[in-house]
């Protein structure tokens, strides 16, 4: 094994805190992965990792060494492409991962084209309503939709979605349509989780108290009969006649047009929904992460409203 093949191996076993999770994730024998790391540290000099029998940790070497590797296999990427004849041809695996309707409706269909220029690409697509794990399951960059809490991670904000309140014209016959929020007490929320069992929030919706303040974010306890993880099912019940939703425009517009949902109450919209593209923590992105994501922002632009903060 030669040591670019062992440095990757030490990545992916430092990222994962876990001999067993790295192997796996590399296809690898674990006592191929354990002993490229001993080999790795005997042609250093030094320990990288602190072995227990329930974790593993780098040490203070392994984390500078880890860092530095990380700018040294980024670079050498790029330098097996330099002298490739065509400028603009991507080599490589690359793992990205999206929410499910912009991939299915959106990327999957433009994705021949994009492939059709970049034939020496590999792309792993991910598409699910989990917060995945970029460092842990190895993505080169990942759309997502909502805010973002893990500040170790690069987010590039691309614009917002705007949310608004739908309902099949089945549901408005039998309930009415709401005219005012105090009309919500006779309707039905279909609820959406991530992670079924939390607490569900309610009707969101922002409120102006004067024209030069921020809109104020509020909520509303509503009765629902049905909670559910996945957009895809969230869309259906409200197809279905189950109740009312707060979902992106874009997604809903078909639907509207075709008479299949009505919009309502739109003075008591949502707040947007930022839109961002994330990665690592990393000095070099790798150029195929870098293509990949200026074409899937034009892409999806058209759908967002500008960021309001850049």
């Amino acid at each position: 094994m030669n040591h670019l093949e062992a440095i990757e191996i030490y990545l992916r076993v430092a990222e994962l805190s876990s001999f067993t999770d790295a192997a796996e994730s590399l296809g690898l024998p674990k006592a191929n992965v354990s002993t490229a790391v001993q080999q790795l540290e005997a042609y250093l000099g030094t320990r990288l990792l602190h072995r227990t029998t329930r974790r593993v940790q780098m040490t203070q070497d392994g984390q500078a060494f880890y860092e530095r590797s990380k700018d040294l296999l980024a670079d050498f990427d790029e330098l097996k492409t330099l002298f490739h004849s065509t400028q603009n041809q991507l080599h490589g695996r690359l793992r990205v991962d999206m929410p499910t309707v912009i991939a299915r409706d959106l990327v999957i269909p433009k994705l021949p084209e994009f492939l059709r220029e970049h034939p020496q690409l590999d792309i792993e697509l991910s598409s699910t309503d989990r917060r995945v794990d970029i460092v842990r399951e190895g993505f080169d960059c990942v759309l997502r939709v909502g805010n973002l809490v893990d500040s170790s991670l690069i987010a590039r904000n691309i614009g917002e979605y705007q949310l608004i309140n739908c309902a099949s014209p089945d549901y408005l016959a039998r309930f009415g349509t709401p005219q005012s929020l105090a009309d919500l007490e006779k309707h039905q929320l279909i609820h959406y989780l991530p992670t079924l069992g939390a607490k569900p929030s309610g009707f969101e919706y922002c409120e102006m108290v004067s024209e030069k303040s921020q809109p104020i974010e509020k909520t509303i306890p509503m009765q629902s009969a049905l909670t559910v993880n996945n957009t895809d099912a969230y869309t259906g019940a409200c197809l279905a006649g189950l109740g009312i939703i707060q979902s992106p425009e874009p997604g809903m517009r078909d639907y509207i047009v075709a008479g299949k949902l009505v919009e309502i109450l739109p003075a008591y919209r949502p707040a947007p929904m930022p839109v961002s593209l994330v990665y690592a923590n990393r000095r070099h992105l790798p150029k195929r992460a870098q293509v990949f994501m200026a074409w899937l922002t034009e892409l999806v632009k058209p759908r967002l409203e500008s960021p309001k903060h850049n």
